[in-house]
């Protein structure tokens, strides 16, 4: 299974940003995988939080048209959502210590700690900083010779 981070979310959405294209079509791409697509929880509220904030890039968007987006993906994208399950976060917390992740970088641990929890094995991400874990394959659809 293939999940979806924020960023690959935020250029399909915004048609005039020049990663829109290419974030659509990695997107539809994992949508027609056998073993489906999903999107971890964290990135869906990401997500919102950078497309209808007030000064964003582009402008926000209203919440009616980001839920409609998300609908679409969730709805006719099929998309699964990921959520985390009980003692989660003792989970991840043990994780971080474990492998000494500090600061901001805690949101992608629980992202990716998150997929692998759920058998994804790819993140698509066009963040070149996001934690490595062992077990989760972290895929650029940005980056030269992938597809």
């Amino acid at each position: 299974m293939t999940a979806v981070d924020t960023n690959l979310l935020v250029y399909a959405h915004r048609a005039g940003c020049v990663e829109h294209a290419t974030a659509r079509e990695a997107i539809e791409r994992a949508a027609g995988e056998v073993d489906g697509w999903c999107i971890p929880l964290p990135c869906l509220f990401e997500f919102w939080s950078v497309v209808t904030y007030p000064s964003c890039a582009g402008g926000p968007s209203s919440p009616s048209v980001a839920r409609r987006f998300i609908d679409s993906l969730v709805v006719t994208g099929r998309a699964h959502l990921l959520q985390p399950g009980v003692n989660f976060a003792e989970r991840c917390l043990r994780a971080a210590e474990h492998l000494g992740v500090t600061g901001p970088r805690v949101f992608d641990l629980q992202i990716g700690l998150l997929c692998l929890e759920a058998g994804v094995t790819e993140l698509l991400t066009h963040d070149t900083g996001f934690v490595a874990l062992p077990g989760l394959r972290l895929r650029d659809p940005f980056a030269t010779g992938t597809s």
